[in-house]
């Protein structure tokens, strides 16, 4: 039997939630005519304005979307109403041949992934002058050891003013200005944030930002390791190409969950950013995948929660790997286990998160899975409990509403429930009910 995507994620696919909204209207077969899937893609013809319908065709590996609209959004609310269609209401979409302009599309589509398979692998460009780069290197080293030096100053001025005088240190956009001009782009986002903390917070992120900022004075006596996760901290960034030229890890990664932010979150109006756990089936490991899309158009990469996906993983230098660049698939996602993924008590998750932060003491969370937890509305807010230890939910995590669906699902019982755990609290994003295995994305209410 054919296994088609939840709604959660049909709309996790949308560029803005006007999206969603316009596609729900599509999402019945009245509008809809010539329709079908062959398991691999599903297409059909929606009535629109014109006397012409519009013709849709998504290819489900990727995905990849294609419309006869004139819709500047992608994927359209077209490509978003007949997948809705299709998942919801598989009668509605039978199994069948693909239509010929259906079938011109795919076949061109895989006609260019077998000749960029075939095309030998280019050699990796070395440097066009060594030198040059050494010296280019050695002049953003010395920018930001100045710049980390300049915001240590600044942190203890803030600190003998005293914390209750926020005017004392700041203002603090002229300090991050200051760390873009250093080349040093992390420092200056986590300056940014200085502002908008909260009182009682203001000290812990000042001894995290002077701790950052003398560590990125003294690279070359850290270990490799946490030398590399400085500089991702600061702003360095690697090459996902170069991330890809090895070593790999090839595994069946199961997606735990995803998470798109909208416009705005995350510091960047232009910018959706998707995020999606996996973990290896043989080997364990946790990763993360980043995907980002411009204003209109949702992130490339979007990966059924529940299945598995048989690829290699690059994953970025540091202390506790976790971010990652997917490369080489072998074959499109498949439904994973039938069971919920194992996972951790309360008192585990603790102890997991405090290992991970002895390795970078910047992490504010790190991926975990809680089994058997019960949610729980208290006087302080939301917790998630095992029934011998207790974890609140972070606040501003999730949408309320998320919380009392998650709450309808577990009906008081025990559930297993992935999502991010740091010393703010818990963030939930995916569920697995105690009597229904299929897991329930939080994040899409």
């Amino acid at each position: 039997m054919e296994e088609r995507w939840s709604t959660e994620h049909v709309l996790s696919l949308a560029p803005d939630a006007a999206s969603q909204k316009a596609a729900g209207k599509l999402s019945t077969p009245a509008p809809w005519s010539a329709q079908g899937t062959d398991g691999a893609a599903v297409w059909g013809e929606c009535g629109g304005s014109g006397s012409t319908p519009y013709r849709t065709v998504v290819e489900l590996a990727t995905p990849a979307y294609q419309c006869s609209c004139p819709s500047r959004k992608f994927p359209c609310k077209h490509a978003l109403g007949l997948l809705l269609l299709w998942s919801g209401t598989p009668q509605a979409v039978p199994a069948a041949e693909p239509a010929d302009w259906a079938a011109a599309w795919l076949d061109a589509r895989r006609e260019r992934a077998e000749q960029r398979a075939a095309a030998p692998a280019a050699a990796p460009a070395g440097p066009a002058d060594p030198a040059a780069a050494r010296r280019r290197a050695e002049r953003r080293g010395a920018r930001v050891a100045a710049g980390a030096a300049e915001l240590r100053l600044r942190l203890a001025d803030g600190i003998r003013h005293g914390l209750a005088d926020r005017s004392a240190a700041g203002p603090w956009e002229e300090v991050a200005a200051r760390m873009v001009d250093a080349q040093a782009p992390g420092l200056a986002a986590r300056v940014r944030e200085l502002d908008g903390l909260p009182q009682e917070r203001l000290l812990e992120e000042y001894a995290m930002l002077h701790l950052l900022a003398t560590a990125a004075t003294r690279l070359d006596e850290l270990p490799t390791g946490l030398a590399a996760t400085v500089r991702t901290r600061v702003g360095y960034t690697t090459d996902a190409a170069e991330l890809l030229a090895g070593p790999t890890v090839r595994d069946r990664w199961l997606v735990l969950g995803s998470r798109t932010a909208p416009m705005g979150e995350g510091g960047d109006d232009r910018l959706t950013t998707r995020r999606l756990w996996l973990r290896g089936a043989k080997t364990g490991r946790p990763a993360l995948l980043l995907a980002f899309g411009r204003p209109g158009q949702a992130p490339d990469l979007a990966l059924p929660t529940g299945h598995a996906l048989e690829a290699e993983l690059a994953f970025h230098p540091g202390a506790r790997p976790l971010r990652a660049a997917l490369g080489t698939r072998y074959g499109a996602p498949a439904p994973g286990p039938a069971a919920p993924p194992d996972g951790l008590s309360v008192a585990e998750a603790v102890a997991g998160y405090g290992t991970a932060v002895a390795d970078d003491p910047w992490l504010d969370a790190w991926p975990t899975v809680l089994t058997s937890v019960v949610p729980v509305l208290t006087p302080d807010g939301w917790r998630l409990t095992d029934g011998h230890h207790t974890v609140p939910v972070r606040p501003a995590a999730v949408p309320e509403a998320a919380l009392w669906r998650l709450a309808a699902v577990s009906t008081g019982r025990p559930l297993t429930v992935f999502g991010e755990y740091g010393h703010q609290g818990f963030a939930p994003v995916t569920a697995w009910p105690g009597d229904d295995h299929r897991p329930i994305g939080l994040t899409t209410v």
